[in-house]
């Protein structure tokens, strides 16, 4: 079964990797970005609080105090003029007086808090405020003189607030911003390809170790993968290596063992059919005799004669199943009609009368299948029904529809016996299976079953055991009715 696309190592290592790059990307831009912007804010801080500083400095040694309101405008005026780009806004404060370099300037910029700072200290304090869309630097200083003597600072009542837009701080903060994410984009692109890379690199060796994997499963047992390099991929590679030859070299003993005992089996029966027809000569003979003899004689030629039977039915059975083994097993086709060839099958074993039948007419149904392995097939399986079932016995024959070759004959033998118990139906067509291990002798060979499926198969059929609702097994046979439907191995 294929992984879906969207789940496969891949799609993960891709994007793995594109999270990590774009983490990376946003906090190094995060980073970069802070300390850019605090850079740029800074600098330009320092450099207005410089220059006011300088021109306070310089104009407050020309005036002297009391200040009149004229000359805090003058002083706001000339504060002002020192920006070359003539933006600053000054404003004056001197008790209960005020100034600004712009007439009537409400200066909302200035904020309590800020008033208090430069009330309550002797040095420059700023703050960053937003005038209406645009932000703004606002600074306050309060106007000292030295004291005599080196002694210290004394304050002179007069304070310079001054509020400078930082409009073009802000255009370069929203080109550093742009520029982190023009960068982001990049950064994103080649991560992705890094890891499509990465993907290839490790999924090559996966590729191959699944390749393998299912070509052992199929059956190529001589599969091995390349080993390059020595990092993790390498070992599991070389560990796989070694499990496919111990498994190789496993699988090839038991072969060997299973074809010795095949082959043993069938040595075996080819060897007792010989004595055995000469003992199934001579029991026919004891047979014929058996009511001429004294009653423990005779009790004891027909026992014989019947574990006679039952011998050179297994050693048959055997050799059947020999043959299915070494693949010898050959189709005799011929078009016959399969509603008479079951009463045939009946007929040949006096089970007409035991057993009920659902036939269809005469030319019904016909199929190209080879009658003496049909006669097995139902015989094993009526045979089946009547020996561990329970009558009435149903033997029914119709048609239905094979999903792989289309029309199909359906064969299908009911009991009304307890059924088969759960544990069992898995193993119904099992050689020599038996569901109760106390019953070491019963009637058949243990293999019947096992033929039956064997000879379905080879007719490019299927068999199955199932319980009836009701009560009782039922044993279902599909054959296809079409020649060109058999196996090409199995085709006279």
């Amino acid at each position: 079964m294929r992984v879906p696309q969207l789940r496969g190592l891949r799609v993960r290592l891709v994007v793995a990797f594109a999270l990590v790059a774009a983490l990376t990307a946003a906090t190094t831009g995060s980073l970069t970005f802070r300390e850019a912007r605090t850079g740029v804010l800074q600098q330009s801080q320092d450099t207005v609080i410089r220059l006011l500083r300088e021109e306070v400095d310089d104009m407050a040694v020309a005036f002297d105090l009391p200040l009149s309101e004229d000359e805090l405008q003058g002083f706001a005026a000339e504060v002002a003029a020192a920006d070359p780009a003539r933006t600053w806004r000054v404003l004056i404060a001197y008790g209960d007086l005020r100034a600004t370099s712009t007439p009537g300037d409400p200066f909302p910029e200035l904020t309590p808090a800020l008033r208090e700072a430069v009330n309550s200290r002797r040095a420059t304090v700023f703050q960053r405020v937003r005038s209406g869309e645009r932000p703004a630097l606002v600074v306050g200083m309060p106007v000292t003189y030295a004291a005599t003597g080196g002694a210290g600072a004394i304050a002179s009542g007069v304070q310079v607030y001054l509020t400078v837009p930082q409009t073009t701080e802000a255009k370069y903060v929203d080109a550093l911003v742009d520029a982190v994410e023009r960068a982001a984009v990049p950064a994103l692109a080649l991560a992705v390809l890094l890891a499509l890379l990465a993907a290839r690199g490790v999924l090559r060796p996966v590729r191959a170790l699944r390749h393998a994997t299912r070509s052992i499963a199929e059956g190529r047992l001589d599969t091995r993968l390349a080993v390059h390099g020595s990092d993790e991929l390498a070992d599991l590679s070389h560990t796989f290596n070694e499990t496919a030859a111990a498994l190789e070299g496993s699988v090839a003993e038991l072969r060997g063992m299973e074809a010795r005992a095949r082959r043993f089996a069938a040595d075996v029966s080819h060897e007792l059919r010989t004595p055995l027809a000469a003992m199934s000569a001579v029991t026919d003979v004891l047979d014929e005799d058996a009511a001429r003899l004294d009653p423990d004689t005779a009790t004891a030629v027909r026992l014989i004669s019947q574990e006679t039977v039952k011998l050179a039915r297994l050693v048959d059975d055997l050799m059947e199943i020999s043959r299915f083994d070494a693949g010898a097993a050959v189709l005799h086709l011929d078009e016959i009609d399969l509603a008479e060839s079951l009463r045939r099958t009946l007929a040949a074993r006096a089970w007409t009368d035991l057993v009920d039948t659902e036939l269809p007419p005469p030319d019904a149904l016909r199929a190209r299948v080879d009658p003496r392995r049909l006669d097995v097939v139902v015989a094993n399986l009526v045979g089946n029904a009547l020996r561990h079932g329970a009558r009435p016995v149903l033997l029914r024959l119709g048609e239905g529809e094979d999903p792989r070759a289309g029309r199909s004959a359906v064969i299908e033998v009911l009991d009304s016996g307890p059924g088969i118990p759960d544990t069992v139906l898995p193993h119904v067509f099992e050689r020599f299976y038996k569901s109760d291990a106390a019953r070491t002798r019963t009637e058949g060979s243990g293999l019947g079953l096992a033929i039956t499926a064997e000879n379905v198969r080879v007719h490019g059929g299927e068999v199955r055991a199932a319980n009836r609702p009701e009560g009782g097994a039922v044993f279902t046979v599909e054959l296809p009715l079409r020649a060109d439907d058999l196996p090409q191995e199995n085709r006279p």
